[in-house]
């Protein structure tokens, strides 16, 4: 029995302080939520990145055909139908943004919509660093200055789909957080939403002085205006437009 609860204490461990061989945290529907104050991490700049890549599920989809083959010989012969799934073909332009409220009952958003990019020393305290709508490894960068954690009542970070086709379900997303101090902090966009055009991805509240990621991961039809309503922000929105590059 000491074996196995050694091995039971040690993934107690992984989820409470990081896993020893990633040094991450994954926010997961089972365990939805860390404190970034108990793990010494509620200071400096707080870095929230945001990549992506289309999912390989075609070639997966192929390789998983193989034993069918042996089954059936005869496919062997017929063309292969090939499914437009790829990158190429399905040009995806995700964004971050975040809505902010502030302690004194200031609100409103930072994204690349509109060129509303922030502030990192002064309200907000939250500045995106570009707007990468290529997909690179780098994927989009928010910052938060948490040495003015006490302005800041909450946070919503979400991703959404500008001006294209909806393809959640065509992109492998994940969202990182990277604190000062401790583990990161890792939530992927792994629910199937194909219609969906954005996704609140987790909050940032502020609860008697103690600062709290939550994970969120939930889908809406519509767009920023959709997820003020959904968590009651109360700002008013119109069409925005990016700036062409």
């Amino acid at each position: 029995m000491a074996f196995w609860d050694g091995l039971w204490r040690g993934r107690t461990a992984q989820f409470d302080s990081g896993s020893a061989s990633t040094n991450s945290i994954q926010l997961t529907k089972r365990r939805p939520q860390v404190s970034l104050s108990k793990q010494s991490a509620a200071t400096g700049n707080l870095r929230v990145n945001l990549s992506w890549r289309m999912r390989t599920s075609d070639i997966e989809g192929r390789s998983r055909q193989s034993g069918r083959l042996l089954r059936n010989p005869s496919k062997l012969f017929r063309p292969e139908v090939v499914q437009a799934h790829t990158q190429g073909v399905v040009n995806v332009d995700l964004d971050l943004g975040c809505l902010y409220e502030m302690t004194d009952g200031s609100k409103g958003v930072v994204q690349p919509l509109g060129s509303l990019f922030g502030s990192l020393n002064e309200p907000p305290y939250v500045r995106l660093s570009g707007d990468d709508r290529f997909g690179a490894p780098s994927g989009e960068t928010l910052f938060v200055n948490l040495d003015h954690r006490e302005s800041i009542r909450r946070l919503l970070f979400f991703v959404y789909i500008y001006d294209r086709t909806p393809a959640f379900d065509r992109t492998h997303a994940k969202v990182t957080l990277y604190p000062s101090n401790g583990p990161r902090v890792e939530i992927e966009l792994d629910e199937r939403a194909p219609q969906a055009r954005s996704c609140a991805v987790f909050m940032v509240e502020n609860v008697k002085g103690e600062l709290v990621v939550r994970r969120e991961v939930k889908f809406v039809y519509g767009f920023q205006a959709e997820l003020d309503r959904l968590y009651g922000w109360g700002l008013q929105w119109g069409r925005g437009y990016k700036t062409k590059t």
